[in-house]
């Protein structure tokens, strides 16, 4: 049973969430579908979306799970796709709690929606900000947990094939990097990483370029920072 402070935490936190119950069912949904379609149980399905909880990294966790065994390139990966987390938490350290077990599932919980609630939200007066978080946090797992699981269920008898949908993994990629694009004023990081994805699928092939390809996108940044910083500077300068 909740207790009277708690009820009155979920009250504030679930029209917030609504949004994210709409847009996490169906995209859980499609990713239930494409578990499903290469070959994996429901089992799997909900373990994933319940402890990886990264959104794109999940899509690419299936492929990691089905090919070749390569335990660095899918830490280092999964460290560069979920990175943006570490800018969350630099954000979040005077809201989070400073100990108890809230904290932890808060830390493990976030995602990019809830991050946008929990940190931009005026809570309530009256309403405890830690207990208004969780259930935020908690509310849009559950709804990743059982959008994904129910496509994963539903995938055996859905009246048409579902051969072909881990194209949804590229086509979700192709439609952020052009929308990345269109917004940026400078494209260098997007061709950059573009011809150094082009150049490592080349020499390395399909299997092993990732690895590659993300290194020596890091590396070149790194020693184009200072021109990069310089011309940051000019443009704001200039406005």
């Amino acid at each position: 049973m909740l207790h009277e402070q708690q009820k009155k935490a979920l009250k504030a936190a679930f029209p917030h969430t609504v949004p994210i119950l709409t847009g996490f069912l169906f995209l859980g949904f499609a990713y239930g579908i494409y578990m499903h379609s290469a070959g994996l149980s429901v089992v799997y399905t909900f373990f994933m979306a319940s402890l990886i909880y990264g959104g794109s990294l999940e899509l690419l966790a299936v492929g990691f799970l089905l090919g070749p065994f390569a335990p660095l390139e899918t830490l280092f990966l999964a460290i560069m796709i979920q990175l943006r987390h570490l800018f969350y938490g630099i954000a979040m350290l005077d809201k989070f709690p400073k100990k108890g077990w809230k904290r932890f599932y808060l830390i493990f919980g976030m995602c990019d929606e809830s991050f946008s609630i929990n940190y931009s939200t005026k809570i309530p007066e009256g309403v405890d900000p830690t207990w208004f978080m969780f259930f935020v946090t908690l509310l849009n797992q559950i709804y990743w947990v059982l959008g994904s699981c129910i496509g994963t269920l539903l995938g055996n008898v859905l009246p048409f094939s579902t051969e072909g949908i881990d194209f949804v993994m590229t086509a979700l990629f192709a439609v952020i990097f052009f929308d990345q694009f269109l917004k940026e004023k400078n494209h260098f990081s997007s061709l950059l990483g573009l011809g150094v994805s082009i150049l490592s699928l080349v020499i390395f092939k399909a299997e092993h370029f990732i690895l590659p390809a993300m290194l020596g996108i890091l590396g070149i940044f790194l020693l184009a920072k200072p021109k990069l910083e310089q011309q940051f500077m000019e443009a704001e300068e200039s406005l």
